[in-house]
C-alpha cells in the first residue's frame, strides 16, 4: 500500500440509477416510487432542443414538490459544448430546493471541464446562501475523457461518481458498432471452429474503476441499450460488479430490479464474508496472519474483500 492512502468514496447505495427525461413530468412520481437508489432527471440527450427550457422548469418544480424518499437525487445538465449548460446550473441552484443532491456532467473531457462547472456552482451557492454543497457525477463519453480519466476523477472535492457512456464513447473512438453496451458481434476470438465473444468495454471500465478508487469516487456502469434482453443486462452488470463497479444505469423501469439483483450481495455471499472475518479474528487471536477457510488460504487481503461485502449489505439494509 502506498504511503498515501486511497480516500473512501461517499457511503451510500448506488446499485441502480434510473433516468427519465425532464420533458416528461408525468413519470416523475413513478420514478420516485421505484426501487432505484439514484434518480437522474435528464436535461440533456433525452430532451429535444425546443423543450430544454420547459424541461428545466419541470425538473426545478419536481425537486421540491415530489417526495423522493431516501433516494439520491441528481440532474444531468447539458454538455459544456452547448449553449444550455450554464442556464441549467444557474436556474437549478437559484430556484430548486435543497432536496437536490447532485449534478451529472456529461461528456467530461478533462479536469478543466469539472473546474468550470465547479466555479459556477460555487458562485451561485455563495450568492444564494445554499448551505448544502452540490455533489458531482460525470460521464466518460469520449477519447479525451478516457485519456484524462484520472485527472477528471481528481478535479474537484465535489466528485462523487463516474460512469461510462458507451454510445457516445464508441462514436468518439470510431468503434464499428451501433450497440450501447454488451458484447458486439464482430468483437470475438476464434478457435477450433468456435467463436468466443469478449467485452470491448472492459478496458475502459477498468480504467474508470482504477481512477475512481484512487480518488474516492464511486465507479458506475452506464446504460445497456437493449432493454428487451434481460440476460444481456445481467451479464454486463455482473462483469461490471466483478471489476469493482458499484451499480448500473436503468434506461427503462424494468432494468431497476435487474440492477438491484446483481449489485445486492446475496445472503450466501454475506454469510461467507462474515465467516471469513470470524475466521481471521480467531487466527489473529492465535497469533497467525493467515488461516484456511473451506480449503483455501485467507489473509489480511481477504479481510478487506470480506469487509467490502459486509459493509455494502449493511448500507443497503439501512437504506
Amino acid at each position: 500500500m502506498s504511503f498515501r492512502i486511497q480516500p473512501t468514496p461517499v457511503s451510500r447505495p448506488n446499485r441502480c440509477q434510473l433516468f427519465g427525461p425532464g420533458s416528461r413530468p408525468q413519470i416523475f412520481e413513478k420514478m420516485a416510487a421505484s426501487e432505484a437508489d439514484v434518480i437522474n432527471l435528464d436535461l440533456e440527450d433525452s430532451v429535444a432542443p425546443d423543450d430544454k427550457d420547459s424541461a428545466r422548469r419541470n425538473v426545478i418544480e419536481a425537486i421540491g414538490d415530489i417526495d423522493w424518499g431516501k433516494k439520491h437525487l441528481s440532474v444531468r445538465i447539458n454538455g459544456l459544448d452547448t449553449p444550455y449548460w450554464y442556464r441549467d446550473v444557474v436556474e437549478l441552484l437559484e430556484n430548486a430546493s435543497d432536496r437536490l443532491d447532485q449534478i451529472m456532467i456529461p461528456k467530461a473531457g478533462c479536469g478543466a471541464d469539472i473546474y468550470a462547472v465547479d466555479a459556477l456552482v460555487t458562485a451561485v451557492e455563495r450568492a444564494k446562501g445554499r448551505t448544502k454543497p452540490i455533489g458531482f457525477e460525470v460521464i466518460i463519453e469520449s477519447a479525451a475523457g478516457i485519456a484524462h480519466v484520472e485527472e477528471i476523477a481528481a478535479a474537484s472535492p465535489r466528485m462523487q461518481a463516474m460512469s461510462l457512456g458507451a454510445a457516445d464513447f464508441a462514436a468518439s473512438m470510431g468503434m464499428a458498432t451501433t450497440g450501447i453496451g454488451g458484447t458486439q458481434e464482430n468483437y470475438y476470438m476464434h478457435r477450433e471452429g468456435e467463436r468466443y465473444w469478449s467485452d470491448p468495454w472492459h478496458w475502459a471500465q477498468a480504467a474508470i474503476v482504477a481512477a475512481c478508487r484512487t480518488h474516492g469516487v464511486l465507479p458506475v456502469d452506464g446504460p445497456f441499450g437493449d432493454f428487451s434482453d434481460d440476460e444481456g443486462f445481467r451479464a454486463q452488470a455482473r462483469r461490471s460488479a466483478t471489476l469493482g463497479m458499484v451499480g448500473k444505469w436503468a434506461i427503462h423501469p424494468k432494468q431497476v430490479a435487474l440492477a438491484n439483483e446483481v449489485f445486492t450481495p446475496s445472503d450466501e455471499a454475506v454469510a461467507e464474508a462474515r465467516e471469513i472475518l470470524a475466521a481471521m479474528e480467531k487466527a489473529k487471536a492465535e497469533g497467525a496472519g493467515a488461516t484456511v477457510y473451506k480449503g483455501r488460504l485467507v489473509d489480511i487481503a481477504s479481510i478487506k474483500q470480506a469487509e467490502v461485502i459486509v459493509q455494502q449489505a449493511e448500507m443497503i439494509a439501512g437504506r
